[in-house]
């Protein structure tokens, strides 16, 4: 089924990494009726104004990208505020996409709901297999709710619902503040940083040794399209490259793109988070997914945007 270019489509969070690649992707496309608010005209915690503005839009298509994001420091310190502000969000925005007869809704979770010792690599059906990892809890717990709550909308109200479950996403519009940072751009920054600076030297958190797997956010774009378009299970889908690498490979990578040619130091002292997060991508790959972009080429293009910005 795909969707008329005409049809008013809601991107919660736009400005966001994930939500400005899905406004990009939907752009070039031609599709022409996309409503966007940012957090200070629409705040999502604001149950009446959440409503207010369902009433008064009325979207057909709903992509829910919003949320309070982090990298391992703050998700750590502040677990409160990533459980609040998401829970409230998602409940929000799912709820009044109901009431307000929604023809379809994507819901963006994260790899991070999968248990922390989690067989790899991680099937839909592990999911609340086992323990969380503790670092990332809160905000893992309210993407687990707002997943099972779209999940239930569907089951026992019929709304039509899709949830994608992407692994680490990095790319055009990405966090670079390392209070908010994730692996891949804090590690960009940091060492750009180090060689316009002219250290000899780059500290890491961790042993290194953790694995992750990367997908550019524009990859993710052309899946929640697709899967918009395509697909009617309720039921959470991975969305992924099925391909991992360590901490400690990825920061050599980004390390010689940026030209650091230091020492790098392994902080065995603080956290690793997950020891290992790669995504079975049997269902989507059965659709016809295949990511596009490079680990490779997109570091070189992360490093080119920072630069620009830091100038």
């Amino acid at each position: 089924m795909s969707i008329n270019k005409n049809s008013k489509i809601y991107i919660a969070g736009h400005t966001g990494m994930v939500g400005s690649a899905i406004c990009r992707l939907l752009k070039a496309k031609g599709f022409n009726n996309l409503v966007v608010r940012t957090s200070r005209q629409l705040d999502l915690r604001d149950s009446q104004k959440v409503i207010r503005f369902f009433k008064s839009e009325k979207p057909y298509y709903v992509f829910f990208c919003a949320g309070r994001v982090g990298g391992i420091k703050i998700n750590n310190e502040r677990p409160a505020d990533f459980l609040y502000d998401n829970l409230m969000m998602a409940s929000n925005v799912i709820h009044q996409s109901y009431l307000n007869k929604v023809k379809k809704l994507c819901f963006l979770g994260s790899s991070c709901i999968y248990p922390r010792e989690c067989p790899q690599p991680m099937k839909e059906e592990y999911l609340l297999t086992g323990p969380l990892e503790p670092t990332n809890e809160g905000y893992a717990v309210a993407k687990l709710a707002g997943y099972k709550l779209a999940y239930y909308y569907a089951k026992q109200h019929g709304m039509n619902t899709i949830s994608l479950m992407p692994c680490n996403l990095y790319g055009k519009n990405d966090h670079f503040d390392l209070d908010k940072a994730h692996v891949l751009s804090s590690l960009v920054k940091r060492f750009v940083d180090a060689v316009n600076e002219g250290k000899e030297e780059m500290k890491i958190w961790g042993t290194g040794n953790a694995k992750r797997e990367f997908m550019n956010v524009d990859d993710l774009a052309c899946a929640a399209l697709m899967l918009m378009e395509k697909r009617t299970d309720p039921e959470i889908i991975n969305v992924g490259t099925g391909n991992d690498l360590t901490i400690r490979e990825l920061a050599l990578k980004i390390a010689k793109a940026s030209g650091f040619k230091g020492k790098l130091v392994w902080d065995k002292s603080m956290p690793d988070g997950m020891p290992r997060k790669c995504l079975d991508i049997s269902k989507i790959k059965k659709l016809g997914f295949r990511p596009l972009i490079s680990l490779d080429h997109g570091i070189e293009e992360m490093i080119m945007e920072y630069r620009k910005l830091h100038h």
